[in-house]
């Protein structure tokens, strides 16, 4: 896994804490924003020398694995040509009051990550990275063996690239639950039993505000056996 590139594509929460996860574990890590790499200028900086950045084109072009950590409705806007052929590990999320509302997604017909490789049809797209928040994400990577290592759910129609991801992930801190083909991904959107609230539970001193309560809660392992647990009621 050493000479494993990755590719993040967004600079936001998730997209920082994908990448510092990556740095730490000794990875080549490019990440790419939509306002271009001057602007990423401080975030490669603090996150050493395995960090670059560069534009969205040619960070997919330098990446053997690439993490979409954009807003949902940004996906319309990357360029599908370059991520044909490409692992895609799909981080992002529909809500529809933040991002418009898809009938066929409102309705159930297709979960969002089907949206997402109908936009990107020759990438090999998998789910992944998308039902744990940014502050437990770099909080909860753990060596593989550990008894507080967490499992995160993926699923994908491709099977290399599945096995791709789960080294990544792997290399990441994390062990991955195959839920299998894309279509699966439903059972770990928001509002699933495995989407966000299993790995973190409130501080022990009360916080009034929503935003310091979620800021301060502690991180909690969630084995591979209780996500299966979790993702099997769905």
């Amino acid at each position: 896994m050493g000479a494993l590139v990755v590719g993040v594509i967004g600079s936001g929460n998730i997209g920082k804490g994908v990448a510092k996860l990556s740095t730490v574990a000794g990875l080549e890590t490019v990440m790419a924003n939509s306002r271009g790499p001057a602007s990423l200028v401080e975030a490669v900086a603090d996150l050493g020398e395995h960090a670059a950045a560069d534009t969205v084109e040619q960070t997919i072009l330098r990446a053997d694995v690439v993490v979409l950590a954009i807003p949902f409705g940004a996906g319309g806007d990357l360029p599908a040509g370059v991520l044909v052929g490409k692992t895609v590990v799909d981080a992002t999320n529909y809500y529809p009051d933040r991002d418009g509302h898809i009938a066929a997604l409102d309705e159930g017909t297709v979960t969002s990550s089907e949206h997402v490789a109908s936009l990107l049809p020759d990438a090999r797209l998998v789910k992944g990275l998308n039902n744990i928040d940014f502050v437990r994400l770099p909080q909860l990577g753990r060596p593989a063996g550990s008894a507080e290592r967490s499992a995160l759910p993926i699923a994908g129609d491709d099977p290399a690239a599945k096995a791709e991801v789960t080294a990544f992930l792997d290399a990441i801190g994390f062990d991955a639950l195959d839920l299998g083909p894309l279509a699966e991904g439903r059972r770990s959107q928001p509002g699933t039993p495995i989407y966000v609230t299993p790995y973190s539970r409130p501080a022990e001193s009360a916080v009034e505000d929503p935003m310091q309560r979620f800021l301060t809660a502690v991180p909690v392992p969630v084995p591979l056996a209780e996500a299966i647990e979790l993702t099997a009621s769905v």
